[in-house]
């Protein structure tokens, strides 16, 4: 087989799997697609235990009542697919790997779907209810707080990838030992950086409170101690090139 003709089977290979990884999200999102009020009031839900009585959410566009809980289900849908979408990442680049590089790397593709949904409950049961009783508590006298359901959507997303891609440091600090691009050693001495990082990141992606900031700059500093811990496994383990 020439070179050209297998750059073009494995071209047809990735867009076999990209489909199959679409149509996977496409049939989660048709499945769930009947619960989608259920399931924004699921989201809501910190929210709404958060608001003091007789407040409400509200839409100030039309079609938000229709929208905004159907852009929630297709989000869901991706996330549910998550394992099987690396599975396919797996699958497609498996072949290219050595026997001990799989080894190596299929835990850490199980472990990443496993640590972003733990950063996404982290941030569902234990940040919003903290986060949303302290920001409601601040409102002004005669002010009503009415977040609408839209805006409240894109906050809640972002969040959540916030938090899931903060879960995934472990994993990347594991890859950069695996592949020699840092070591474990030269990681510890930067811990200090690493912590001051951690606050600063979690200023920056969560709600303008010190709670809020604190409850992402903590486990992200913890993760990155336990990406250093098996990282040096990792590192022992790492290819030699000859």
């Amino acid at each position: 087989m020439t070179t050209q003709q297998g750059l073009i089977s494995h071209l047809i290979e990735l867009r076999s799997r990209i489909l199959k990884m679409l149509v996977s999200v496409l049939l989660i999102f048709v499945v769930l697609s009947p619960f989608a009020q259920d399931i924004y009031h699921i989201l809501a839900q910190p929210l709404l235990n958060a608001l003091p009585d007789g407040a409400s959410m509200i839409a100030t566009d039309v079609a938000s009542p229709f929208l905004a809980p159907f852009k929630l289900t297709l989000v869901v849908a991706f996330f549910i697919a998550i394992p099987y979408i690396l599975y396919h990442v797996w699958g497609f680049i498996a072949p290219a790997l050595y026997r001990n590089e799989k080894k190596l790397i299929a835990p850490l593709l199980f472990s990443s779907s496993l640590l972003f949904y733990a950063g996404m409950a982290f941030a569902y049961f234990v940040l919003f209810p903290v986060a949303f009783a302290f920001l409601t508590s601040f409102a002004p006298e005669g002010v009503v707080v009415s977040t609408d359901i839209s805006s409240y959507l894109s906050f809640v997303l972002t969040i959540f990838f916030a938090f899931g891609i903060a879960f995934e440091i472990p994993i990347a600090i594991i890859l950069l030992c695996w592949t020699g691009v840092t070591t474990p050693q030269n990681l510890r001495q930067k811990r200090p950086y690493v912590i001051v990082g951690a606050f600063v990141v979690g200023m920056l992606l969560t709600p303008p409170d010190v709670i809020s900031q604190v409850l992402l700059a903590i486990p992200m500093w913890i993760l990155f101690e336990i990406g250093v811990i098996i990282g040096s496994i990792y590192a022992k383990l790492a290819p030699v090139t000859n």
